[in-house]
């Protein structure tokens, strides 16, 4: 490591010291010495002067060191140049502090709106849903109360009789109409399959016969044939046992519609639907009433705990770059890029020229 330190040589004035102390005790001018007679010195004495070592160095250095370890991914400068203060000097690899700052901002932005949305309070449209709710749950507990009127027990029994209908259709299957019927349209396919069959054959032997409209209308013809035969078959067969089941649980549950229709409400199906219309009212009241002071104070928490860690993560951001204290010059530099760093392990040397100071050993 390069210091700057000037080694200051005391000698010179030393001597001048000793020059004037003989001259202070009476020892003769240099130009009168020629021819005099030698004059016997006094005994030197001991002197309360204190020779000593000096250093000249700067006023101000310091030894600067990374706050965090890392990989060194930039350096900024070199030995020997003037930085200004607060000059980023090298700085680490910081991905994962970016990644880190960038979920810290989302969590922050996540609790301010959580937090705005508390303070703003119910929309309006919110609480006229919640109205709503509360008058489907009076009008519900008001028509058991009432009971069942009697438009409601004439559309019930018009449905079980429906019900009851189809039902004994199902188990009577097709009539003779309905046979015949299907009979008919069963030869009409199968003459039309004939007919198309025979203007096919006609042009069978060309090579594009795929593309002549007698090619789909044999295709067609085929297809309705087969339509009106499924039909017939199944005139004949008469319901499947899965039909009757289907036809005979319609006809269960018109039953039961009618008699509820019919019974009174219960005490516990109108306590159900008292409990439902104290519900939609709690429910109401706390929309216009809006978040409890205690819901907003946690939420208030919740975003400056948010806060928080976004500003340390900042922090570990800043710990990633080195910068300088103060202006100066880079006396020494030991890092390089792709260099791993330990935290506070000296690293750069920078010193202050413009101002200089001489230290002594003593």
């Amino acid at each position: 490591m390069r210091r700057w330190v000037i080694i200051l040589l005391v000698v010179v004035i030393v001597g001048g010291i000793v020059g004037y102390y003989f001259y202070s005790q009476g020892g003769l001018p240099a130009t009168s010495l020629a021819g005099a007679t030698p004059t016997p010195l006094p005994a030197i004495e001991s002197s309360p002067q204190i020779i000593v070592d000096a250093v000249v160095v700067p006023a101000r250095s310091a030894d600067l060191s990374m706050a965090a370890p890392g990989i060194v991914k930039e350096l900024l400068v070199a030995e020997g140049d003037a930085v200004e203060a607060g000059q980023t000097i090298a700085r680490l690899d910081n991905q994962r502090q970016v990644v880190a700052i960038a979920q810290a901002q989302a969590q922050v932005s996540s609790a301010q709106a959580h937090l705005n949305e508390l303070q703003a309070g119910s929309r309006p449209e919110e609480i006229a849903a919640s109205q709503a709710a509360v008058d489907i749950a009076n009008a519900n507990l008001a028509k058991l109360v009432e009971g069942s009127r009697p438009e409601d027990i004439a559309a019930a029994q018009a449905g079980l009789t429906a019900a009851q209908a189809a039902y004994q259709e199902v188990l009577n299957g097709a009539d003779d109409a309905q046979l015949v019927q299907a009979e008919a349209d069963l030869a009409n396919a199968e003459a039309s399959v004939r007919q198309a069959q025979s203007a096919y054959d006609q042009v069978k032997w060309r090579s594009d016969v795929g593309a002549l409209p007698q090619a789909s209308d044999l295709e067609h013809a085929t297809n309705n044939y087969e339509a009106a035969r499924a039909s017939y078959n199944l005139l004949v067969q008469g319901a499947k046992d899965s039909e009757v089941a289907s036809a005979r649980a319609q006809v269960e549950q018109a039953q039961a519609t009618l008699d509820k229709t019919k019974a009174p409400a219960s005490a516990s199906d109108v306590a159900a639907a008292e409990a439902d219309v104290r519900r939609a009212a709690a429910q109401l009241a706390q929309l216009k009433a809006g978040a409890r002071p205690e819901t907003i104070a946690a939420a208030q928490a919740d975003l400056t705990s948010a806060q928080t860690s976004l500003m340390q993560r900042q922090l570990e951001l800043a710990d990633t770059e080195l910068k300088a204290p103060f202006a100066g010059i880079i006396a020494s530099l030991d890092i390089e890029a792709g260099e791993q760093v330990a935290a506070s392990v000296p690293v750069v040397q920078l010193a202050d020229l413009s101002e200089w100071r001489i230290n002594t050993t003593t």
